[in-house]
């Protein structure tokens, strides 16, 4: 990977920026597609950025329905035509006794990891509010199919579904536009949900925030396009745009933000 790609990245993302090296250097060698397992948003950017600025190569991203998270991508020789089922997704759904468990993203989360399976083999947990539905690469689904047989001490089971079976997610994100002095990650917090600086750098300081999926307990991390900021307690926070500053050197964002 060209050096100076680096500099355009967090120091601690160098090595998924190798890694999609990688990808990008196996289908120029063999001009074949490369399929990645599930990529967060940030990721994905990364992904996107790489192959779009250095490559004659093709990309696009599926993670089993429009709005989805969490995505794979497929990076091509330009000629390719790829189609949906190259993908390799497994929708499964979770049945389990509703008058005696209410589940959460969480606990479903939780059980899927303690199969011993990577976080990327797992896309979109989804629900409408009672059923709930998980995407699996193909390569780890029977296997996690058939280990998991409880959520905590409840009973359950996972189903196959077909994409006609896809439940329409109950979506809690919203827009909105907000003006920041820093990209902090403090600030943004305090911004976002109308709290003190020191209330939030407080919850950051005791591992109540998480970036992109990772525990992060520095109150002056910078922050950049496409991460998402999990804030137990008051919900989760997507930079969609940077655009641009006010006459007062502000910051302009616009956000995805999700309340509890």
């Amino acid at each position: 990977m060209d050096a100076n790609v680096y500099q355009h990245f967090r120091k601690e993302e160098h090595t998924f920026i190798d890694m999609v090296g990688d990808w990008i250097e196996t289908v120029e060698d063999q001009y074949a597609p490369y399929l990645t397992e599930f990529l967060d948003p940030r990721q994905a950017y990364i992904v996107q950025t790489l192959v779009s600025e250095g490559t004659d190569l093709s990309l696009s991203f599926y993670g089993g329905y429009e709005a989805a998270e969490r995505k794979r991508a497929l990076i091509y020789p330009n000629y390719y035509v790829p189609k949906r089922e190259e993908y390799d997704l497994v929708l499964y759904e979770i049945i389990y006794p509703i008058k005696f468990i209410e589940l959460t993203h969480g606990k479903i989360l939780g059980t899927l990891m303690s199969t011993g399976v990577k976080r990327s083999s797992f896309g979109d947990i989804i629900s409408d509010g009672e059923r709930w539905q998980v995407f699996i690469t193909k390569e780890v689904a029977n296997y996690v199919a058939a280990q998991v047989d409880h959520i905590g001490r409840v009973k359950v089971r996972l189903e196959e579904r077909d994409y006609t079976d896809l439940i329409q997610p109950k979506d809690g994100w919203t827009e909105e536009k907000a003006t920041t002095s820093s990209l902090r990650l403090d600030i943004v917090i305090s911004t976002v949900y109308n709290i003190s600086r020191q209330r939030s750098k407080d919850l950051i300081n005791v591992g109540k925030v998480k970036v992109n999926w990772a525990v992060n307990e520095k109150p002056d991390f910078p922050l950049e396009l496409l991460d998402i900021i999990s804030v137990r307690g008051f919900g989760r926070i997507q930079i969609r745009q940077i655009d641009g500053k006010t006459k007062k050197g502000k910051i302009r964002l616009t956000m995805g933000v999700l309340r509890k």
